[in-house]
């Protein structure tokens, strides 16, 4: 099959566009034909210095296929099926091996390139927004980086909940842009921002590289709390599990929207990560076997 692999972390144009090794598929698995990988942000920090699981290593969490191979303990999925998988890394390429409780199953009708760019985005939003920041009607949220994947869906998410949605983004003309997914104020980051008394901040990811220096002497003063967020780290639980279903399936039904901003082809994963790291993208960035 073909991929987009590197030999050493670096800048997007360590990567390259290789023929490697069909993957195996294992007995609670499957394998699926990728129709569209959805670029995380974990994605390029693990292309700048991450962990490689091998050489090549093929990057990438997320992708959305059909399954061409189903493993011997799996009853739940079948070939034929359209799903959009999870994994630690393995998106990149032409054909990817998942565990079967890392393949969700795509409604049909709903269109696969959105579907892709669904569970990472709107799982981590859901549980920054709700199983963090315990958000509640009425409440005010401000949400970092609003145009990125993540700020659409928690705009989305927080707006749906009753609450009076803030976000930042690096430009006016960005911020515009967010008002149709429910943005009530916008911050250009360039200019302002703060946390009120009794706020609560979700952190996760770290897309812009920045040295996360935190003083917590800041959060005693205006009783201020802060948690950490990962969703890999209770991915394969039957409450995330479960939650991921229901976005996807609440997607396809229209009740959220998921924004694609471009699609590259996987032989162009490197223009691709160049353009992700120009902060120009407003939503996901998709790469087409």
């Amino acid at each position: 099959m073909k991929a987009a692999v590197y030999y050493e972390t670096g800048s997007p144009d360590v990567l390259r566009y290789e023929d490697v090794a069909d993957p195996v598929c294992h007995a609670s698995g499957v394998v699926i034909r990728v129709e569209a990988v959805s670029i995380e942000g974990g994605d390029t920090l693990n292309r700048g210095g991450g962990q490689m699981a091998g050489s090549p290593h093929i990057v990438g969490y997320q992708a959305a296929g059909e399954i061409i191979e189903v493993g011997a303990d799996v009853t739940h999925l079948k070939v034929g099926q359209k799903v959009v998988t999870v994994n630690a890394f393995g998106s990149h390429a032409e054909l990817r091996s998942v565990p079967a409780r890392n393949a969700w199953p795509i409604p049909d009708g709903f269109d696969i390139l959105k579907a892709s760019a669904i569970p990472v985005p709107f799982g981590t939003a859901h549980e920054c927004l709700f199983g963090h920041g315990q958000l509640k009607s009425g409440e005010t949220v401000l949400i970092q980086a609003g145009a990125s994947a993540l700020g659409i869906a928690a705009i989305q998410l927080a707006r749906r909940a009753g609450a009076t949605v803030l976000a930042t983004a690096s430009s006016d003309e960005r911020l515009e842009r967010l008002k149709v997914f429910g943005l009530d104020h916008g911050i250009n980051y360039g200019r302002e921002g703060s946390l009120g008394y009794r706020g609560r901040v979700s952190l996760v990811g770290n897309a812009g590289r920045e040295p996360m220096m935190v003083d917590v002497s800041s959060l005693m003063g205006g009783n201020r709390r802060l948690s950490g967020v990962f969703l890999g780290a209770e991915i394969m639980t039957d409450r995330v599990h479960d939650l991921i279903q229901t976005l996807i399936e609440e997607a396809a039904r229209g009740e959220l929207t998921v924004l694609i901003d471009r699609t590259f082809p996987l032989s162009e994963a490197a223009a691709a990560h160049a353009y992700i790291e120009s902060r120009q993208a407003v939503g996901r960035v998709l790469l087409i076997p």
